[in-house]
């Protein structure tokens, strides 16, 4: 079969970020960058390309959604046995990438990677909807499972045994992750592929360093 080629071309004229305008703290401007994602009406600003690596290097990459963050770093949750939870638990850093389109704007994250407390996790745990609880307990994520209705199976199993939705407890092998932030990179889209990439370095003792990256 030929290869096929795209040709698909943009100039990305939206919008200038320069070491004038960009806030020192890269939470600050994350903060301030979401929350325009958000005014915009962006579908979903919340979702997040999350990359992970087994302990051979080999990668994978996956859509999941920001669940709350603040100096700490960036949380998400998900099945311990899944997967990225099987890839973190023996290679514990990884890499997140928001991708804003529509305001041609990209913001890069790469770092070590830690459980919450289980505390985060319950709380967190309960203000999902039932049926979102359910199938945290119903779902093996990642494995194998023999047909669709083997999983609509385990469903109906779950929620007849949590038939109270007050009391529907957190699976032990589901909970949050945080990505303790090394590196926090503000890309945006500029005419002539000459984008503007400003990137933050965490250094001793919390502080950050910010450099201008070439397109």
């Amino acid at each position: 079969m030929p290869s096929r080629k795209t040709h698909a071309r943009k100039s990305y004229e939206r919008a200038v970020l320069d070491e004038h305008g960009i806030d020192r703290d890269p939470f600050q401007q994350f903060t301030i960058w979401y929350d325009e994602a958000v005014a915009a009406g962006l579908p979903e600003p919340e979702s997040m390309t999350l990359s992970t690596a087994n302990s051979e290097g080999r990668p994978s990459a996956r859509i999941v959604l920001l669940r709350g963050y603040d100096e700490r770093g960036f949380c998400f949750f998900s099945n311990y046995s899944s997967q990225k939870g099987k890839e973190l638990a023996v290679n514990p850093h990884a890499a997140v990438t928001f991708h804003w389109v529509e305001l041609e704007r990209q913001v890069r994250i790469a770092g070590r990677v830690e459980k919450v407390t289980a505390a985060e996790s319950d709380a967190y745990f309960q203000s999902r909807p039932s049926q979102s609880r359910i199938g945290a307990w119903s779902s093996p994520q990642s494995n194998v499972i023999p047909s669709r209705n083997a999983l609509e199976q385990f469903f109906d199993e779950y929620q007849e045994r949590y038939s109270d939705e007050t009391a529907i407890p957190r699976p032990e092998h589901w909970g949050g992750y945080r990505v303790i932030p090394e590196r926090i990179e503000f890309w945006q889209g500029r005419p002539n592929r000459l984008h503007d990439r400003l990137c933050f370095t965490r250094i001793d003792q919390g502080q950050w360093i910010l450099q201008r990256l070439a397109p």
